[in-house]
């Protein structure tokens, strides 16, 4: 095919395929350089303990723990009791860095996420709820971001397996995009523009990569990147942790074959997977939303014209991406 700029239906935001920059999907395959710190110098095998963050809970017990949940030792937001509110700096708006910033860590250290126990993997998510429940009840918290960075080119500086917990006093520009998206489809057409996409997906059954009876992942038709997945529950769901037990099974066990398909496929390749879900206050104002993952291998770098453009280069076709991850196991 020839290249073809396409808009994406949430956000507005336009992006380029151009799938004549790439000669063949093997070049997307990483070399290996992620470097596995000894397990007696790594700071997680003791996570909470010892000074390396400070132990929030741990689950099934303290000792036999799979999943803890920790402080960072490093945060990029503290904790504050006073209410935050925006003041000027001169013409600029600034909001005091009050928030949490937190980490889900699994005991396995070679263990990262698509090859965890699936109950170790519902943990993780459970951990994720539970936190997202607990910050809902700071007067401050307007956000809380979830994520898991695997590989320095991914930002992940720390080998062993953690997932990051930030809650923040503002909702994130991406977030806002995809919210206000959302809700511009839904006054216009009366229905969900996440359920529009997952039901075209499934008539052109192109792009599909998994599913279950719960959820679904494809490569979207409007790709940022090369084998980008974005992984959805089928019920129309616009809050994370509402989300019951069935439905979060069924998208722990997607989110896992997904990434064991592009680890068969890239030669286990850096990624960003994270939940985009309604923010926790003024919760009648976001019934139109669809929570979900996306999930960004890292197999391309953003030169000029995406910097000054705002606008990506995939120089792969999704429906060529889908075709290749549903053949890997």
């Amino acid at each position: 095919m020839n290249s073809e700029f396409r808009q994406d239906l949430v956000s507005g935001d336009w992006i380029l395929i151009a799938p004549t920059r790439s000669k063949r999907p093997d070049q997307f395959k990483t070399a290996k350089s992620r470097q596995k710190t000894p397990e007696r110098d790594c700071p997680l095998e003791f996570a909470g303990e010892k000074g390396n963050g400070k132990l929030i809970f741990s689950w099934p017990t303290k000792h036999t723990w799979r999943v803890r949940v920790i402080t960072n030792k490093y945060p990029v937001v503290y904790p504050g009791k006073t209410k935050t509110t925006p003041k000027k700096e001169g013409p600029i708006s600034v909001i005091a860095g009050v928030g949490y910033h937190e980490m889900a860590v699994t005991r396995d250290h070679h263990t990262n996420f698509p090859k965890l126990d699936p109950a170790d993997a519902l943990l993780v998510f459970q951990a994720f709820q539970s936190r997202y429940q607990y910050f809902s009840g700071d007067k401050n918290i307007l956000y809380v971001s979830l994520m898991h960075n695997w590989g320095p080119t991914a930002g992940a500086s720390i080998y062993h397996p953690h997932y990051q917990i930030v809650a923040i006093p503002l909702v994130p520009p991406d977030v806002e995009h995809s919210l206000e998206g959302s809700r511009r489809y839904f006054e216009v057409k009366k229905r969900c523009v996440h359920c529009t996409q997952i039901a075209w997906e499934k008539k052109q059954k192109k792009r599909i990569v998994y599913e279950n009876n719960e959820t679904i992942a494809f490569c979207p038709f409007v790709s940022r990147a090369p084998f980008e997945i974005r992984i959805f529950p089928k019920r129309h769901l616009p809050f994370f942790e509402n989300t019951k037990t069935d439905t979060l099974k069924g998208i722990t066990e997607t989110l896992q074959k997904s990434l064991g398909k592009l680890k068969s496929s890239l030669n286990d390749p850096d990624y960003n997977f994270f939940i985009h879900t309604a923010p926790i206050k003024n919760r009648d104002d976001y019934q139109h939303y669809h929570w979900h993952i996306e999930v960004i291998p890292r197999t391309t770098i953003s030169a000029g014209f995406e910097l000054g453009t705002a606008i990506e280069i995939n120089p792969l076709d999704p429906d060529k991406a889908a075709a290749i991850l549903k053949l890997a196991r």
